[in-house]
């Protein structure tokens, strides 16, 4: 009986511990979040390998969400103004998927090209790789190594989209990340002028920190971890 008891309590205690330990993690995350650090580990990620120093002959759009998504459709954005500003150059939809299916991603990426202007002609696929190192080294049986090419992908994915297309040979790897852009407009209210119940919690609405940035450092120091594992395992299997 007092075994049981021992363990217990020593269970208890080690599941105070580890409770203790969240809440100092949660805080510190929160902490961090109303700096400016997380912002700029993002804005490092997407721009510490994005250099554009020759004209690409073919145009990478690293697939990522499904059709329709964010990434999917802010990569296929930027992808636009690369075409333009490059004409002659091709494009390659990097996303797995059933080019027999209408309905499969890479086929609605391809459509989503279409309605921004850009000649089918010009599209093509590489629909079997399912992560980048993959993606990569399928490429190589499409583009000629010595070409020079322009990954398009999330500013998160960049650091290690470069990394592992010049680990696969390709010699002239450009970027384009396809960042967000922050809404101009002045977002600020005045909570008694919108009415509703009186309350003790403190208005908002001239806190652009509390409604908007608090959330989006949060997000960024989430993908900042998940891209620093990602980027880890590389690294460790000598993909990048």
């Amino acid at each position: 009986m007092n075994r049981i008891k021992t363990k217990s309590i020593y269970f208890l205690r080690l599941l105070r511990n580890i409770f203790v330990l969240i809440g100092i993690f949660f805080s510190i995350c929160v902490l961090l979040a109303l700096t400016s650090a997380p912002f700029w580990g993002y804005y490092w990620l997407g721009t510490s390998k994005s250099e554009l120093n020759e004209k690409p002959t073919t145009i990478v759009l690293l697939g990522g969400g499904g059709m329709p998504s964010q990434s999917a459709l802010m990569r296929s954005w930027y992808v636009e103004k690369a075409s333009k500003s490059f004409p002659d150059a091709n494009i390659i939809v990097a996303m797995p998927g059933d080019l027999t299916d209408s309905l499969s991603t890479p086929v609605l990426m391809k459509k989503e090209l279409e309605i921004r202007g850009i000649d089918a002609s010009k599209i093509g696929f590489e629909n079997e790789g399912t992560n980048t190192r993959s993606q990569a080294l399928n490429c190589q049986r499409i583009i000629k190594m010595q070409s020079p090419i322009l990954l398009v992908t999330s500013p998160e994915h960049m650091r290690r989209a470069v990394l592992s297309f010049r680990k696969a040979g390709f010699e002239k790897v450009n970027a384009l990340p396809a960042f967000e852009n922050a809404t101009e407009a002045d977002l600020s209210f005045d909570d008694d002028k919108l009415g509703g119940r009186k309350t003790v919690v403190p208005d908002v609405g001239k806190s652009i920190n509390m409604r908007y940035q608090l959330w989006n450092h949060l997000k960024y120091e989430i993908l900042i971890a998940r891209e620093t594992a990602a980027l880890s395992y590389y690294r460790i299997r000598g993909w990048i």
